[in-house]
């Protein structure tokens, strides 16, 4: 079974520099939740996506992957 890559977290935290680590002090979850997220393996909520985005200083929106269906639109 393929995982569909949801999110682009792993992504935008390399472009940008940032650890892992650094985003489980900030968020104070665990470094397991992160990595599920890192590996789209686990999504976040909307609420926990914006708080990344705003810790990252970017887009909610460059967090995530396009939609396969706005590629053939």
């Amino acid at each position: 079974m393929s995982i569909y890559k949801i999110n682009r977290i792993s992504e935008v935290l390399e472009e940008k520099g940032v650890k892992n680590n650094e985003l489980v002090e900030h968020l104070k979850v665990k470094k397991e939740t992160v990595s599920r997220w890192a590996n789209n393996k686990q999504q976040p909520t909307l609420n926990t996506l914006n708080d990344i985005a705003r810790f990252l200083d970017v887009d909610i929106r460059s967090l995530l992957n396009e939609s396969e269906w706005m590629r053939y639109k």
